[in-house]
This record gives structure tokens, sequence and C-alpha cells, in this order.
């Protein structure tokens, strides 16, 4: 039989699911009634979920007020992509390193992720695209088998989720322009030219910054991750 999932576990998945799919924008409310009546349960589990949100960078409280859902910066968006690069190049290197047959691995698994994005990008599924698009950088650092460079990488992925939906909704062209750099990344790791593919990674993370940034120095998630 199963274990029934604590509510305080159940407050925090709740909130931090919305937050991060842009249901729940930056800079807007929310207060411990309204999670603890959408749930069904008391407000101190609630609390408890608030708590550990507001370490995580996602909320500040306010005591009797709520809660504010924190906006994602110009200083993150700049923070979350230079490390990206350092660690995604890398990467790269070290997997061309290790050899033919891990490259060879690696490149068959991008390129089933290439056509899964392909028909994510027809059916203008936003949220499916930025998580294949996660799955599909992830694979790379993982093939440079270095556990800790792999547990780094992943401490991103709430941020990279954030972004990357703020992206899509910002810019209705995203979901091809990233199709098609990934194919060119790929592209440039089968040649072994990786002078080529860090020049291609930045490129690829600028075009991230400026679909995220647009003409604003500041951003927040919006409710929406539909793109026509």
């Amino acid at each position: 039989m199963a274990r029934a999932v604590p509510t305080s576990q159940r407050a925090y998945q709740y909130a931090k699911e919305r937050i991060l799919d842009g249901i729940l924008a930056g800079g807007e409310l929310i207060s411990e009634g309204t999670v603890a009546e959408a749930l069904g349960i008391s407000r101190t589990p609630v609390r408890e979920a608030f708590l550990r949100l507001e370490s995580e960078g996602l909320l500040r409280l306010y005591p009797k007020r709520g809660a504010v859902v924190v906006p994602v910066s110009a200083k993150e968006v700049e923070t979350v992509l230079e490390t990206r690069e350092l660690i995604e190049s890398f990467a790269a290197e070290k997997v061309a390193a290790l050899g033919p047959s891990v490259l060879e691995g690696l490149l068959g698994e991008l390129r089933e992720q290439l056509q899964e994005q392909a028909g994510l990008r027809e059916a203008g599924d936003g949220k499916a695209f930025v998580a294949a698009d996660q799955i599909f950088h992830q694979l790379i650092v993982r093939a440079a088998d270095n556990p800790i460079l792999l547990d780094l990488y992943a401490g991103l992925r709430d941020r990279q989720q954030r972004m990357g939906l703020y992206a899509v909704f910002n810019d209705g062209d995203r979901l091809r322009a990233t199709h098609h750099e990934h194919a060119e990344l790929v592209g440039l790791l089968e040649k072994g030219d990786l002078t080529a593919y860090r020049a291609a990674l930045r490129g690829h993370l600028r075009g991230t910054r400026a679909a995220v940034l647009g003409p604003r120095q500041d951003s927040s998630i919006q409710p929406s991750t539909d793109v026509d």
C-alpha cells in the first residue's frame, strides 16, 4: 500500500509547479488560505511549504499578508546562462575526449530528441518543448561522465524551466529557432569542431537571453505557455 504524501509536500508541489509553469507570475501575491482551500488542508502545512519555497528563492514571505512570487531578474538570467555555458562547453570537450563510442551513443540520443522536438514544435506545445530542451542539454552533460558536474547542472533545472517558459511566451519564434540551433549543435558535435560548437552554444544561449528579457532589464514569468 502506497504511503500517503505529507500535506506539506502536497502544498509545496502544488505551489512550486504553478510558479515554475508560469501560472503564478512574478510579483503575484499568493496566500496560505488560497492554497489550503485548493487542496482541502489546513494552513499549517502550507506555511511549511512556503518556507521551503522561500529558501529556494521562489517566494518572498510577508507576515499576515502571504507571499509574493519572486520575479526572474536580469541578473539571474545572466548568471544562469553563464554557468550553463561553462558546464556545457566543458561537457562537450569531455565527451569528445572520451572517444568515438561515447560520442556516437550521445549523437543517437540527441537525434531522437531532435525528432521529438520537431513534433512538439509543430504542435505548438511550449511547455513540453521546454522540458525536451532541458533533456537535450542534460544528455550532453551526462555523457561527460562526471557525476558532480551533473549534480551542479541539475541544480539549475528550476531556473531553466522558468526562463524557458518565459522565452517561449515572449518570443513566438523561439521554438523554431531553438530546434534549428539544437540541430546545429548536433552537427558540430558530429564533426568534432569544438571551436565552432562553443561559438554556436554561446549564440544559442544569447538567443535565450534575448527572448527572456526582451527590451526590459527585468522580467517575470507570465501565466501562459501557449504558442500559436
